[in-house]
């Protein structure tokens, strides 16, 4: 049986941080890491971000980075990502190059975590939230987001609605070990409970999700929001990328980084995976593999190995079981509902508010990519999985 904690996955929490992130804590060598963070919003609010930012020190994150666990290391990706972005897109005009008082300690933290320089899904969404009343739920009245931009209405209901989203999810990732072991048995009961109980998650996911536009106006966060978050990959603004000063790896050149996105989540490609859902292999699908490499190493894993296991879509079919189709079927559905309402959103907070500018592309979405054609083709494609019903048994 595959083993949640193999994959840094908890029924509660699903692919979100298992620790209390507020609670950890760095060392004093850090301070002015986490000051430039906590006021954040206030250097970018004099329009010279970039002038307080390049009098950090240059800590010698070579001599910390194996001494620190896994919630610290975390925690410092959270705030240096966030100050790395507010260095590069903070000002009228992005920056070309990434100084080396930040660049050189946060590529070597970033190749410790197994990740690429710049902001990613993990540390934008699933390490960057704490509960309110630590007894209480990972729910939207209990959480509050620990580093931002500008501190906004608009900017922390983005990411919390994201974060109970992942919550909601932990129960279906609970469910699909045994759930496989199940399809490895031809266990039909086992693999009915399985669905029932990755069906019961979803009918919570999608309600949170619709609910984003109660706390996220469109307006605000195609202009305050979504600036922030883009990488230097397939951006006009980065044509080549972004330069890390003093990175010897990179020798000086530009590299070119996809930016954060939603689609970083591992929750719709694992349903993917299990469910059987395929795309084709065209331009977006290259991407979709591009961004898979984005993801934490130990989701990658998961997704990785629900997939090699999974033989789920072709047991539901040869069974002849109505019950097990429809809850099939009903997954899908809602995978697809997901995805649907994920369209609405880039057309209503991105098509509809566009404008011309240089680093904010009305037509490529936060990660690089011609986000319009990829939400509509992997919508229809999942809609495409359903399977026909078994004829009724003649009595």
């Amino acid at each position: 049986m595959l083993k949640l904690s193999d994959y840094d996955i908890t029924p509660d929490r699903g692919f979100l941080a298992p620790y209390e992130m507020d609670e950890v804590t760095l060392p004093s060598d850090f301070n002015a890491i986490l000051i430039s963070g906590k006021h954040l919003s206030d250097l970018m609010l004099t329009g010279r971000v970039r002038h307080f930012l390049n009098a950090l020190p240059e800590i010698d994150m070579a001599a910390h980075i194996d001494h620190l666990n896994d919630a610290q290391l975390r925690r410092l990706m959270v705030h240096y990502s966030f100050i790395v972005q507010a260095y590069v897109w903070g000002e009228k005009e992005a920056a070309q190059t990434l100084p080396r008082n930040l660049a050189v300690p946060y590529c070597i933290l970033a190749d410790k975590i197994g990740q690429f320089p710049l902001l990613p899904y993990s540390s934008y969404t699933l390490d960057n939230w704490a509960k309110l009343d630590p007894r209480g739920d990972v729910a939207l009245n209990n959480i509050y987001v620990i580093q931002n931009f500008y501190d906004g209405l608009d900017e922390n209901w983005f990411i919390l609605v994201h974060v109970e989203i992942e919550a909601k999810a932990g129960a279906a990732l609970a469910a699909i070990p045994g759930l496989l072991d199940a399809l490895a048995a031809k266990d039909g009961a086992g693999v009915t409970t399985g669905l029932r109980t990755i069906l019961a998650a979803w009918e919570k996911i999608n309600p949170v999700f619709d609910r984003m536009p109660e706390g996220c106006d469109p307006y605000i966060y195609y202009h305050r929001v979504r600036p922030y978050i883009h990488g230097w990959k397939g951006n006009p603004a980065l044509p080549d990328g972004l330069i890390y000063d003093g990175v010897a790896k990179y020798a000086g050149k530009p590299q070119p980084f996809r930016g954060q996105t939603g689609s970083q989540s591992s929750i719709v490609p694992t349903m993917d995976a299990l469910l059987g859902i395929a795309h084709e292999n065209d331009p977006l699908r290259e991407y979709l593999d591009e961004l898979h490499q984005y993801r934490p190493p130990r989701h990658r894993k998961f997704i990785e190995d629900v997939a090699k296991n999974s033989n789920l879509r072709d047991f539901v079919a040869a069974s002849g079981s109505a019950e097990l189709v429809g809850l099939y079927n009903d997954i899908v559905n809602h995978v697809q509902a997901f995805r649907t309402r994920h369209l609405e959103y880039a057309a209503s907070y991105i098509n509809k508010q566009a404008r011309d500018s240089e680093g904010n592309p009305v037509d490529i979405g936060t990660g690089g990519t011609p986000f319009m054609k990829y939400l509509k083709k992997h919508r229809d494609e999942s809609g495409q999985h359903l399977l026909p019903l078994p004829p009724e048994k003649s009595a």
